[in-house]
């Protein structure tokens, strides 16, 4: 794996951070998941407006989720002195970068729009990448562990809440949440540390906080 002068590490980032926040993320190209929905589903247009202002909330969560995993992996792999760590980081991000193409995908699908506050987020998960990645790999597994554990069990919870005829979301969801705990599972088999509990508390709050918010702007 080629090393890069902290120059170009800083080029790359931002590069990085305007194409998540503006422009067009590098994608794998993997189909879009909604699209592999049997013709003859419910269509968007059989939602209330009610409805469909709720799956937009939920999508505009998953988008802003997406936004801050982004941020989170750039911010760990520019501290992380391991280069397999490092690699392992940026097939996530890759990856993460399709979740964030399907949920812009779907707001669009559904007239609505990103999080306002995507900046905030992508700034705030870059901070807590960076420190994570500083502090020892180990550790930087296990915050990405522990990071990813949340994110499926958001997903899960995301997917009781979609009205029961909007399959182009859950299949977007899904897939996502597959990806997700694969990710965790990486970080474990490559030696992540068990996070201490109240680390894992302020995880949930300060995720709370972004869950909250996002929805409705």
């Amino acid at each position: 794996m080629r090393s890069y002068s902290p120059f170009d590490q800083l080029i790359m980032n931002a590069d990085t951070a305007l194409r998540t926040l503006v422009g067009q993320p590098v994608l794998t190209h993997r189909p879009y998941p909604a699209d592999e929905q049997a013709a003859g589903e419910t269509a968007d247009d059989s939602f209330s407006a009610e409805e469909k202002k709720h799956i937009a909330g939920l999508m505009r969560v998953n988008h802003s989720g997406e936004v801050s995993a982004q941020a989170l992996y750039q911010g760990q792999s520019l501290t992380s002195k391991n280069r397999d760590i490092k690699e392992k980081l940026r097939q996530a991000a890759l990856e993460e970068n399709d979740h964030l193409e399907w949920t812009k995908n779907r707001l669009l699908e559904l007239d609505s729009h990103t999080s306002l506050l995507n900046p905030l987020w992508y700034g705030g998960s870059f901070a807590i990448g960076a420190f994570a990645g500083a502090i020892g790999d180990r550790w930087n597994l296990g915050f990405l562990a522990e990071t990813e554990h949340q994110v499926a069990a958001h997903l899960e919870e995301h997917l009781n809440k979609l009205p029961g005829g909007d399959f182009r979301s859950r299949a977007i969801l899904e897939q996502m949440k597959t990806d997700e705990l694969k990710h965790a599972t990486t970080a474990i088999e490559h030696g992540a540390a068990e996070l201490p509990p109240p680390v894992k508390t302020l995880m949930t709050a300060m995720s709370k906080v972004m869950t909250g918010t996002a929805y409705y702007l």
